[in-house]
C-alpha cells in the first residue's frame, strides 16, 4: 500500500512538472526579432537566404520564428534596418543589388523594389530621419551613393560620389563600411588604398605601387537638401585596412566620438567628433584588439563597444569612458578579455529592446552566438543553447523590437 501511494506522488510529481514545462515553453516571450542573412542559401537559384528568430526576453535564446526567406539576389554581404523598425535592406554582393524588404508586426518580410548598382556594394546604413540610404560599393573604384527614402521606399540616387585620396588619385581604393552619425549631420567611410597596401603581393610592402597611406576615413556633411560636402581635412588617415565602424549613439546634437577597427594592425582607432564634423585621434590610442577585428557595434546607452576577432572567434568588450571616450577592455565573467564564439564571427548586433542582448554572425561556423550583457560592467556572458544554427555561411546580422519593448529605456 505505501509502495502504490508513493508511486502515486511520483506520477502526480511528473505530471505537474511536465504541465509546467509546457506552460514555461508556452509563456515565452519574444523580446526582439534577430535576422540573419546567409551568403550560400538552399535551392537551386544560389539566392541568399534571410533566417528570422525570436529572442526570448528572460534568456535571450533564440528560436527559429519563420521560414527563410530569399534575398532576391546572390552573396548578401550586408544588411540595415531603418530607425523606424519597419523596412530592412539587404545588399547583394553577387548580383549589385540592394533590396528592401517591408518588416511585419509578426516577423515576416516582404520584398519590395530593387534597385541594382553598377559597382558592387560593400556597406550600408540609413540615417536617423529615415530619409536616406548611404550604399558604398567598388571593388577598384570607390563610391558613395545616396538614395533618398519615403515611407520606406527607395528612390532615384544622385550621381555618385567617389572616394579618392588627394595626391594619390590614380591609387586603387576599396570602401569597408559607411557610418552615419545620429543627428544626421554627416556621413563617415572607411576605406584603404590597395596601391599601397596589397597584402596578396609577394614580397610584400615592396611590391606596393604607392606611398600613400593604406587605410583612410572620408567624411561628408549632409546638408538640407541630403546633398554632401567633403568636411575639411578629410580623408582622415585610419590605420592599414579600416574595416568596421561606429559613432556615439547618443548624442542627438553633437556626437562626440568615432570608433574604427584596423583589420591589418589589430587595433581600435578611436576619434573625437569636433566642430564641422571634423576628426581628432584620441592621444591615448590606438587600442589594441585581438586577431582581425571584423565589425563593431556600440550598445544603445554608449557605455559599450563590442567587436569581432575573426581569426580568434571571439568578442572583445570596452567601456567608454564618458568624459573622453577613451575605451577599455573589460574581463570577462570567465576571468578572460574574450568571449568565445564559433567560427569566423563576422557581424554583431545588441539587442535594441532592452539593450541587454548581443549576437554574433559567424561566416565558418554556420551559427549565431547568443550573449547577454552585463548592464553595469558590459562582460558577456553566453545566452542558452548558444550558438544557433544557420544557412550555410552567414554574413549580416540585424535585430528590430518586438511588441511595446522599443518604448523600454536603454538611455544613458
Amino acid at each position: 500500500m505505501k509502495f502504490s501511494k508513493l508511486s502515486q506522488l511520483i506520477l502526480v510529481s511528473s505530471i505537474g512538472l511536465l504541465v509546467a514545462t509546457l506552460l514555461t515553453a508556452c509563456g515565452l516571450s519574444t523580446i526582439d526579432y534577430v535576422f540573419v542573412a546567409s551568403s550560400a542559401g538552399a535551392g537551386t537559384s544560389n539566392f541568399g537566404q534571410i533566417d528570422t528568430y525570436a529572442a526570448d526576453a528572460e534568456s535571450g535564446a533564440l528560436r527559429t520564428a519563420r521560414a527563410a526567406v530569399s534575398t532576391n539576389g546572390v552573396n548578401p554581404v550586408a544588411m540595415v534596418v531603418d530607425s523606424a523598425y519597419s523596412n530592412i535592406y539587404v545588399a547583394n554582393a553577387g548580383s549589385n543589388s540592394i533590396v528592401h524588404f517591408v518588416l511585419g508586426l509578426d516577423g515576416q518580410l516582404t520584398a519590395k523594389e530593387s534597385v541594382t548598382l553598377s559597382t558592387t556594394p560593400v556597406s550600408m546604413a540609413v540615417n536617423a530621419a529615415d530619409t536616406y540610404l548611404y550604399v558604398v560599393s567598388g571593388t577598384s573604384s570607390a563610391t558613395l551613393t545616396v538614395y533618398p527614402l519615403a515611407s520606406g521606399v527607395i528612390g532615384t540616387a544622385a550621381a555618385p560620389v567617389p572616394l579618392r585620396v588627394p595626391g594619390f588619385t590614380g591609387d586603387t581604393i576599396v570602401p569597408t563600411a559607411v557610418n552615419v552619425l545620429v543627428n544626421n549631420a554627416a556621413v563617415f567611410v572607411t576605406a584603404y588604398d590597395k596601391s599601397a597596401y596589397n597584402p596578396g603581393c609577394t614580397p610584400a610592402p615592396a611590391c606596393a605601387s604607392s606611398t600613400a597611406n593604406p587605410g583612410w576615413i572620408f567624411g561628408f556633411s549632409v546638408g538640407s537638401s541630403g546633398a554632401l560636402t567633403a568636411v575639411t581635412g578629410s580623408p582622415w588617415q585610419a590605420g592599414i585596412k579600416p574595416n568596421a565602424i561606429a559613432s556615439d549613439p547618443t548624442q542627438q546634437t553633437t556626437p562626440r566620438y568615432l570608433y574604427v577597427t584596423d583589420y591589418a594592425s589589430n587595433q581600435l582607432i578611436a576619434y573625437t567628433i569636433m566642430g564641422g564634423n571634423t576628426l581628432s585621434y584620441l592621444t591615448n590610442g590606438p587600442f589594441k584588439t585581438g586577431n582581425e577585428p571584423s565589425s563593431i557595434v556600440i550598445d544603445p546607452r554608449g557605455k559599450f563597444i563590442y567587436l569581432t576577432d575573426e581569426l580568434d572567434s571571439a568578442v572583445l568588450v570596452y567601456s567608454i569612458d564618458m568624459a573622453t571616450g577613451s575605451p577599455t577592455a573589460t574581463v570577462s565573467v570567465a576571468g578572460s578579455l574574450s568571449n568565445p564564439t564559433e567560427s569566423q564571427p563576422v557581424a554583431i548586433v545588441v539587442d535594441p529592446a532592452l539593450g541587454r542582448f548581443v549576437y554574433t554572425a559567424n561566416y565558418l561556423g554556420n551559427s549565431v552566438s547568443g550573449f547577454r550583457l552585463d548592464p553595469t560592467s558590459g562582460a558577456l556572458t553566453a545566452t542558452q543553447s548558444s550558438p544557433y544554427p544557420t544557412d550555410s555561411k552567414p554574413t549580416a546580422v540585424v535585430a528590430i523590437p518586438h511588441g511595446n519593448h522599443a518604448t523600454q529605456s536603454v538611455g544613458p
